[in-house]
């Protein structure tokens, strides 16, 4: 009689969990399904996942208990190594250009009232910020380039292509410092960061590349240039759009886009608000530690939004996939999800009274890395 060792029945468990774990995430796919139906339905049919991920998912971060999820070295193996979670953001690309495309034929429709239309357009609008810009944010910092260029086709529905230089070789290396537009102030509203913050990407990224292609001995005005490719096919989508719809749909496109975009900036507004690096003598600062960004663990917003919750430790180790990243019960915390905390935030005094107590406690419990 033969016995199977215990490491390869512990191996085993641990991938079936890591399996199980990996449906957790299929939760996500309820946005781009409430998407299809306010796209295609009438009334308030048409704010269904507006009202799903600025009021449902919400009211269940407060209710719901946070999950402070520490992995062993084989569970973070195992989960890196089920197959699901890859498939799931892949998955996102075409269902995402698929919403868009859909979207560019039906918001035209004979008959919408103005109530309808703003509801399919703050639908799309929000698609492309969880979905358009943030699976674009998790791709993007991907090791392969064909993951890369997909995390390029998703910011491309958003019209916001130049944030993978910007975010990769600019905000992970300047955050929390002066230097990083995508970095809050304290004291600074977000209306306020929402300026600051747009133009100065941009800025920052054309920098980057002029950066990039100085070293290389190469002209900017080329087209290596990723910044220049990128004004190009997002002006040809727009044109492309222009022509096939007509002005009506290019507008409503330009402010779901919009909306993505200002989706975007307020999650980073939410991120490091408030938190900054020690600077040394020599103008340099310190290195990037966990009180350098807002983290929270709360289960729907964690997975609407694939962990992007769970900041510090992407900013420890940027190329870690989302299902590796782990919660910091001791970190920097916020009261409540993502979310939420995005409502409170167009509430300057409101966001002030709650955040500014936890920034400075923050500072005086670690007074020599913030």
């Amino acid at each position: 009689m033969t016995t199977t060792p215990t490491s390869i029945l512990t191996s085993t468990a641990v991938q079936r969990a890591a399996r199980n774990r990996s449906y957790r995430y299929l939760l996500t796919l309820v946005g781009p399904a409430f998407g299809l139906v306010g796209l295609l339905g009438h009334g308030p049919w048409c704010w269904l996942f507006p009202l799903y991920g600025f009021a449902v998912v919400p009211i269940a971060d407060l209710l719901l208990p946070q999950s402070h999820d520490r992995f062993s070295k084989e569970e973070e193996e195992a989960a890196l190594n089920e197959p699901l979670f890859d498939w799931i953001v892949y998955a996102i690309v075409p269902i995402q250009w698929g919403l868009l495309v859909l979207f560019f034929f039906t918001i035209g429709e004979t008959g919408l009232t103005n109530w309808e239309i703003a509801g399919r357009i703050a639908t799309m609008g929000l698609l492309c910020g969880v979905y358009g810009i943030n699976v674009a944010h998790e791709l993007g910092h991907r090791s392969k380039r064909w993951e890369r260029d997909l995390s390029r086709a998703l910011l491309l529905t958003s019209l916001y292509m130049h944030f993978i230089i910007e975010h990769n070789r600019g905000h992970h290396r300047h955050v929390a410092t002066r230097q990083d537009p995508a970095s809050a102030r304290r004291g600074e509203p977000l209306y306020f960061f929402w300026v600051r913050t747009i133009i100065y990407s941009w800025f920052s990224a054309w920098h980057l590349e002029r950066e990039r292609l100085a070293k290389a001995g190469r002209s900017v005005w080329n087209m290596e240039n990723e910044m220049l490719r990128f004004v190009f096919l997002q002006t040809a989508l727009c044109a492309t759009v222009l022509f096939v719809f007509g002005w009506f749909t290019l507008v409503a496109f330009l402010l779901a886009a919009a909306i993505g975009v200002l989706l975007l900036e307020t999650v980073n507004y939410i991120e490091h608000y408030g938190l900054q690096r020690v600077q040394r003598a020599d103008g340099t600062f310190g290195r990037v530690h966990h009180v350098h960004s807002w983290n929270n663990d709360h289960p729907m917003g964690r997975l609407m939004l694939f962990e992007l919750t769970r900041h510090s430790d992407h900013h420890h180790k940027a190329s870690k996939k989302y299902q590796a990243l782990e919660g910091l019960e001791d970190g920097a915390q916020l009261p409540t999800g993502y979310p939420g905390m995005m409502i409170l935030s167009l509430l300057p005094p409101v966001w002030f009274r709650i955040m500014h107590p936890r920034v400075d406690a923050l500072k005086d419990k670690h007074a020599e890395l913030a």
